[in-house]
């Protein structure tokens, strides 16, 4: 197996697909590095960890933590970056499967159809949860470790 086409050569294609992304949503400055940087992380966990819907999940809880931190980085909310993590999560959504699924409904090959559009909803739902539970993860840990690090001292 090569490396640079397996891995690097993807994520490459990745960050490029995030820049068109990036001109669409009007994303500027640092913002623009971010969400390609994202996107390439993304896609990159994504072939590690299989091609999967399960692979999905985790790509997406990839690019949900890191714009997590990199909100806290660059000390903005994060609802700043939503627009930014979206771009980033647009090379997973499953664009192919929905083609290959009305492909399959209009030829009228209902056990194809159904055999795409079920792989097709499983991989939003993963991208869509994904999200959730990591940013809801990261949340209640960070907010939970701030506190514990600005709590009153007490000594004896």
């Amino acid at each position: 197996m090569d490396i640079w086409s397996q891995y690097v050569l993807p994520c490459l294609c990745a960050f490029a697909g995030c820049i068109g992304f990036t001109l669409v949503f009007n994303i500027h400055g640092p913002g623009k590095l971010i969400a390609c940087c994202g996107g390439a992380l993304g896609w990159l966990v994504y072939l590690l960890a299989g091609k999967t819907i399960l692979a999905g999940f985790f790509a997406a809880m990839a690019i949900s933590l890191f714009s997590e931190v990199m909100a806290r980085i660059r000390r903005c909310p994060v609802t700043g970056l939503l627009c930014e993590a979206a771009a980033a999560r647009l090379p997973l959504v499953p664009g192919g499967g929905i083609y290959y699924a009305m492909g399959y409904c209009l030829e009228g090959d209902t056990e194809q159809f159904l055999s795409a559009l079920l792989g097709t909803l499983g991989m939003a739902a993963a991208l869509v949860v994904g999200v959730i539970l990591a940013s809801s993860l990261f949340r209640a840990v960070f907010f939970h470790l701030a506190r514990s690090r600005n709590a009153p001292k007490r000594h004896p």
